[in-house]
């Protein structure tokens, strides 16, 4: 018989891993993503079908395709107790198992990051020299743990103190060589330091994990709730969205192209222009009014924190390839409300005679010489998360992260030139736009970030 495969899915735009576990001719899907074909390709060409959907919790941050997938294979839904979904499941609880060909899947209840939070370990009982896996969820990262601040009952620090037990109690008496297989990775909003790596060990974490060394669970709670950042508001609407099920992503919206005379309209009636180019791109032309978020970046979840979920939106893509990747991308957390996209983007736009607007770009050596000539005429904007800002930042910069921007644009002065920066340039362009947006006339956008400025041996306060 053959041995147990797994395969991993990931999402960078959502910094989100799926797992697939195969034997017998059997599979398992962990946490899936919305868009479940790929799942059912992987299958079929590996001569598996899908009986089995397991998620570790009910999803804040993207969408779950188990609904669909469940419906297109007949598989079972598996969830820890408690989760409150309401479609047809198995609510598992300790010491429950699962078993198909080699492999056999033990649940173990992790409540922490939400109280019904599961992970499941893996052995593979033709291979017993094989170390076990835990697919942790978002009980445990690489390098970090679940963020406790996700109930509606239990304050942060009652749920980091369970989560506490949780790790202590369950996942660290598993033997050091146990692999752990997160549901995420570096850049989500699920944790704050998670490694990029995709998998880890017991052992490793048990050495080297920030939250996993704390000496007691008041220590651990501390770590893990001084000084969280808020969890966005589209979470909550997110874990209904899952609690239901998702539509099939079939089941989205055509895309209409419009006329730059059209978009113009819809904009009048609330409908937001988001541009999707290279924050270059943006900089130099785009649609007054619009939104700039980058498909190269986490475009997804960065849609959803500013935007919300019900927001009705008009694309502007470099084609309408791009535009459908927009479509799809946003469709995976939820934002469904792609109405069309601007036909032929900002040529379009141009062929039509309608005003373009600009942000300019300012270069760290300049923007250094500008603060020496007229240091009360600018306001330096750092974008970035509390957390980054001890690896330093600009003498006399103001920090709004860029998550809490749009709510905060009052404590800066609109009569100043304000200089936006964050690490690189992605999530600045997408402030600056904020700005703009707001009625700020006189910005501009630090190239390259604070990384440029620290490579070009300005002054860094600590």
């Amino acid at each position: 018989m053959e041995s147990v495969s797994v395969e991993r899915f990931y999402l960078g735009c959502l910094a989100h891993a799926s797992w697939m576990v195969g034997s017998g001719g059997v599979a398992a899907v962990i946490d899936p993503q919305r868009d479940v074909d790929i799942y059912l390709e992987a299958a079929t060409s590996r001569g598996w079908k899908i009986a089995h959907i397991i998620e570790t919790h009910v999803h804040a941050d993207f969408v779950s395709g188990h609904r669909e997938l469940a419906e297109r294979t007949g598989a079972s839904i598996y969830l820890g107790q408690g989760s409150g979904a309401e479609f047809p499941h198995i609510a598992v609880k300790d010491g429950d198992e699962l078993s198909f060909g080699t492999c056999r899947m033990e649940f173990l209840q992790t409540p922490g990051h939400t109280l019904e939070s599961i992970c499941i370990l893996m052995h593979d009982t033709g291979d017993p020299a094989r170390p076990g896996v835990l697919f942790t969820g978002d009980t445990l990262f690489v390098g970090d743990v679940g963020r406790p601040d996700l109930s509606g009952t239990h304050t942060p620090q009652e749920l980091a103190a369970i989560l506490y037990r949780s790790l202590h109690d369950k996942v660290l008496r598993l033997p050091d060589e146990t692999l752990i297989y997160p549901a995420h990775g570096a850049g989500s909003l699920c944790g704050r330091q998670m490694s990029a790596e995709s998998s880890s060990t017991i052992g490793k974490e048990r050495r080297t994990n920030y939250a996993l060394l704390a000496g007691t669970s008041d220590e651990f709670v501390h770590l893990l709730t001084d000084d969280l950042p808020g969890a966005p508001e589209y979470f909550a609407q997110e874990v209904e969205l899952n609690r239901k099920g998702a539509a099939p992503v079939s089941q989205l919206p055509g895309l209409q192209a419009f006329s730059a005379t059209e978009v113009q309209q819809l904009q009048q009636g609330g409908v937001i222009v988001v541009d999707t180019r290279p924050p270059a791109e943006y900089a130099a032309a785009h649609v007054p009014g619009s939104l700039h978020i980058a498909l190269t970046g986490q475009y997804a979840s960065w849609a959803a924190r500013i935007l919300g979920l019900n927001t009705r939106l008009v694309i502007v893509g470099e084609d309408e390839t791009h535009v459908r990747e927009s479509q799809l991308r946003l469709a995976r957390v939820g934002l469904d409300g792609v109405v069309g996209f601007l036909r032929d983007g900002i040529s379009g736009w141009v062929r039509d005679g309608l005003e373009l607007e600009s942000i300019p770009q300012i270069t760290a050596p300049d923007l250094a010489d500008l603060c020496r000539q007229d240091p009360a005429g600018v306001t330096i904007l750092d974008v970035r998360e509390v957390g980054e800002l001890a690896s330093g930042s600009i003498e006399g910069s103001v920090c709004i992260p860029l998550g809490r921007l749009k709510t905060r644009t009052a404590e800066l002065d609109p009569t100043k030139l304000v200089v936006v920066h964050c690490k690189g340039g992605y999530r600045s362009s997408i402030a600056g736009s904020i700005l703009r947006r707001a009625g700020f006339r006189e910005i501009a956008n630090l190239i390259g970030g604070f990384d440029a400025w620290k490579a070009a041996g300005l002054p860094i306060a600590a």
